[in-house]
């Protein structure tokens, strides 16, 4: 399989601003899918413009034909999985069946707290994931759902008419510990991983790409002991979290070198973000583009 190119499109441009420019480039650029943060803010964006992902990525559907859309990823931080569904169906609706959802357990970032709650510990968040992605599959895929669990309730919620996407929208499930990979084996027709956090600081490319390697391999025990079939289940890499960070933009070599290696791992989707300049993200637009139109040739 060929290894596929997709970006992330952060939202902190007004539509008429660049936004919307950006979207429709992505499509004549040949990604294979542009993504957005499903954040209320995040990071050092915070004190400036930010935009809500659904109505963003609804209004990329009215300006693309061929692109699929994302959320990379949405978390339970302030998202319930009953209002989440009716979204996605709708979105699903407009794009003509063209979202995917990535999904994450989320983080202690400013999402955390928004709606006045105290943050989640490490097992709390994946406790609530683990109820979280479970009800949302029930949600996008039967007509009317009850559930009561833990921390989440449905009482004969309907989702008609579905998604056009059959028997659902596919979940692209971000998991680096056991508890996450075992619903991204479960649930998900993709795994998502940023790489080891623990190296972003410190760390170099050639223990980076060990500690991926180690995360692939628990991923395929994993997905073995729950008997799922590896068949089209991608395996996605976003990058700018590795201790290359933005290396892999410098040069269409280097980029091609960096996915070559990652694909050697199994990786079906690297994910690049688009370029936001004096910002952690900054890459000079003109070999951004290049790696966009040259590099999946070279990668097949």
């Amino acid at each position: 399989m060929s290894l596929r190119l997709s970006t992330v499109i952060l939202p902190y441009r007004r539509w008429h601003e660049g936004g919307r420019a950006a979207w429709t480039r992505a499509e004549q650029l040949g990604f294979h899918t542009a993504y957005t943060y499903d954040h209320l803010s995040w990071r050092t964006f915070r004190d400036g413009p930010w935009f809500g992902a659904v109505p963003t990525l609804t209004a990329a559907a009215g300006v693309t034909d061929r692109l699929r859309l994302g959320t990379l990823v949405t978390s339970p931080n302030f998202r319930h999985p009953v209002t989440l569904a009716k979204e996605l169906i709708s979105l699903d609706d407009i794009s003509g069946g063209r979202v995917t959802l990535g999904i994450g357990a989320g983080g202690s970032g400013f999402d955390a707290t928004a709606l006045g709650q105290e943050p989640w510990t490490p097992r709390e968040r994946a406790d609530r994931f683990a109820e979280f992605v479970p009800l949302l599959d029930r949600l996008l895929s039967e007509d009317a759902v009850s559930y009561e669990g833990d921390f989440y309730s449905a009482h004969e919620a309907r989702n008609i008419p579905g998604c056009v996407q059959r028997p659902r929208l596919p979940f692209a499930v971000a998991a680096t510990g056991p508890r996450g990979m075992r619903l991204a084996a479960r649930f998900g027709q993709a795994w998502v991983t940023t790489g080891d956090p623990k190296l972003f600081e410190n760390g170099t490319p050639e223990q980076s790409i060990q500690a991926i390697r180690g995360q692939a391999e628990r991923f395929d025990d994993i997905c073995a002991e729950a008997g799922r079939d590896m068949t089209g289940l991608d395996r996605v890499l976003l990058t700018g979290f590795t201790p290359d960070r933005n290396g892999p933009l410098e040069s269409l070599n280097a980029f091609v070198d960096f996915a070559g290696r990652h694909a050697e791992l199994g990786f079906t989707e690297i994910v690049i973000h688009w370029p936001i300049p004096d910002s952690p993200f900054a890459a000079e637009e003109k070999i951004f583009e290049q790696i966009a139109m040259e590099a999946p040739a070279q990668l097949r």
